[in-house]
């Protein structure tokens, strides 16, 4: 260990460790960005259907069938999206 860390200085080489860690960070959320989406999409389907199928199972009274239908629709929705993000064309 160089004099310079133990005072708490940066030692001459960290500044280009730090920039190359940043762009190589900056690469992986680009590339990790549409299916970070895909799965936003697959959680927020769910719970839309999902919950627009409990408000329909209360107004009506049909306990569980519309929740489980939105569920259901939600995750074929979600799915597919996920998919489509996964394996573009």
């Amino acid at each position: 260990m160089s004099d310079n860390r133990r005072e708490g200085k940066p030692e001459s080489g960290s500044g280009f460790f730090l920039a190359r860690a940043a762009k190589s960070f900056q690469e992986n959320v680009t590339r990790a960005g549409p299916v970070a989406v895909g799965s936003y999409t697959l959680l927020g389907a769910i719970i839309l259907l999902g919950g627009i199928g409990y408000v329909l199972d209360r107004w009506q009274g049909t306990s569980p069938w519309f929740l489980l239908a939105g569920l259901l629709l939600g995750l074929i929705v979600g799915f597919y999206e996920l998919a489509k993000a996964v394996w573009p064309r």
